[in-house]
C-alpha cells in the first residue's frame, strides 16, 4: 500500500471512529482536496477508493479533469469546486465540475445557471456560509442567507441546491470552533426539512475534522492529510 492510500486509509477509519463515538448512523463522505497536486496523486487515491475530488483553481481544474479523463480512461470522479469564483471563469466552472461548493452571492448564482450547458444535469451547489463573519474570508454571512436560498430556489432552475459549506474561524480554541459549527448545523437542519435534496453540510478539515463531525458534518475535506504539503509556487 503506498503513503496516500495508507493516509486514506487512516482518515477514513478515524471518519468512522468519531461517526460511531457521536452515535450517528449516516454517513459522513471524505473530500480528497487535491489543489496542486500531480494527476499521479490523483489516481493513486482513486485506486484506493475515493471518487470525489476538490479543487481551487479553476485552469489547473480543468487541465487536470481533462487530462485525467485523456491518460486514464476515467470518467467517474466527482469533481467539486472549493474555490472563489471569479465571474470572469464562472462559465468554465459552470460545465466542468459536478458540484460547486462555494456560491456566496445572488450573481454568481445567477451566472452559473444562464452558463450550465443545456445539455447536461442540474449542477450541485452549495452555499458558502462565512460564520466567523471574517472580513478577509469567502462566504455568505448569515443573515443573507435566507434570500440567497430562496433567489437559487425560485430563479436557478439549472442549479440544485444540496446545503452549505462552511470553513471555522481559523483559532485553537475548540469551543469557538464547537459554537460556530452548531449554529451552521442548526440553520442546515431548517432547510434541510424544507427542501429536496438539501442534504450536505460540508464543513472539517484536518484540524477540526472530528468536531465537525461531532456537530453533524456530512462531508469533510482533507487535502495535505492524504496528499502531504502543498506547492504553491505556480499559483
Amino acid at each position: 500500500m503506498g503513503m496516500i492510500a495508507e493516509n486514506i486509509d487512516i482518515i477514513v477509519k478515524k471518519i468512522n471512529t468519531c461517526r460511531l463515538e457521536c452515535h450517528r448512523d449516516d454517513t459522513v463522505s471524505l473530500l480528497c482536496v487535491s489543489k496542486t497536486k500531480p494527476l499521479e496523486d490523483i489516481k493513486a487515491a482513486y485506486d484506493a477508493g475515493q471518487r470525489h475530488f476538490g479543487e481551487n483553481y479553476v485552469q489547473e481544474a480543468a487541465l487536470k479533469i481533462e487530462q485525467f479523463k485523456q491518460n486514464y480512461g476515467l470518467s467517474d470522479i466527482k469533481w467539486h469546486f472549493i474555490g472563489p469564483i471569479q465571474s470572469n471563469k464562472s462559465k468554465t466552472v459552470a460545465n466542468i465540475f459536478d458540484m460547486v461548493e462555494s456560491v456566496d452571492r445572488e450573481k454568481i448564482a445567477r451566472r452559473l445557471n444562464e452558463q450550465r450547458d443545456e445539455n447536461l444535469p442540474a449542477l450541485d451547489i452549495l452555499v458558502q456560509v462565512n460564520i466567523s463573519d471574517e472580513a478577509q474570508k469567502s462566504g455568505c454571512a448569515i443573515a443573507n442567507v435566507d434570500s440567497l436560498v430562496t433567489y437559487i430556489k425560485d430563479n436557478c432552475p439549472k442549479l440544485r441546491l444540496r446545503g452549505f459549506m462552511v470553513i471555522a474561524l481559523d483559532t485553537q480554541d475548540i469551543a469557538e470552533i464547537k459554537r460556530e459549527f452548531l449554529k451552521i448545523r442548526d440553520i442546515f437542519n431548517t432547510y434541510k426539512e424544507k427542501y429536496k435534496h438539501f442534504d450536505t453540510l460540508s464543513m472539517g478539515m484536518t484540524s477540526d475534522m472530528e468536531c465537525a463531525i461531532e456537530c453533524g458534518s456530512t462531508q469533510v475535506r482533507i487535502g495535505s492529510a492524504i496528499f502531504g504539503s502543498r506547492n504553491y509556487t505556480k499559483e
